[in-house]
């Protein structure tokens, strides 16, 4: 029996858009976000063109910054709560223990976000999506 239908001749897909790095934009972009502010400076340094990817760069660098700096706060205050509470009364020892272990689960927190943010934004970065973080997005829009 023969077909009815003709076979139809398609267009080929359009290459995806390449970056400086030889790498498409989508690639670069998600890239950006691996190692953290030193593949975001990269990135930034290499891109020109490609506002996509500087974009995304900039970002990573930003978000990756406020990560180190939230861990660099939460330490040094646990180390100064720590320190004051330890040669105290023991009133003071519990309290000072009781918010040390807050400012341990809260740290913890911001480790596991952080974490699921850096897979969130390399996942959808990848899709070619261009997901915006608070804070971090309206300093990635200035440095672009």
């Amino acid at each position: 029996m023969a077909s009815s239908t003709q076979d139809i001749e398609q267009e080929p897909a359009a290459p995806a858009a390449e970056s400086e790095s030889g790498l498409d934009s989508n690639v670069a972009g998600a890239l950006s976000y691996l190692f953290g502010i030193v593949s975001g400076l990269i990135f930034f340094l290499i891109e020109k063109d490609d506002r996509f990817v500087r974009w995304h760069a900039a970002q990573s660098m930003a978000f990756n910054g406020l990560l180190i700096v939230t861990y660099i706060a939460l330490t040094f205050l646990g180390t100064v709560v720590s320190v004051a509470s330890f040669g105290s009364s023991s009133g003071m020892f519990l309290v000072g223990s009781l918010f040390s272990l807050i400012l341990g689960l809260v740290w913890l927190v911001v480790a596991v976000g952080g974490f699921a943010a850096w897979v969130y934004l390399m996942v959808k970065t990848y899709q070619g999506e261009t997901p915006r973080l608070p804070v971090a997005a309206g300093i990635a829009d200035k440095l672009v």
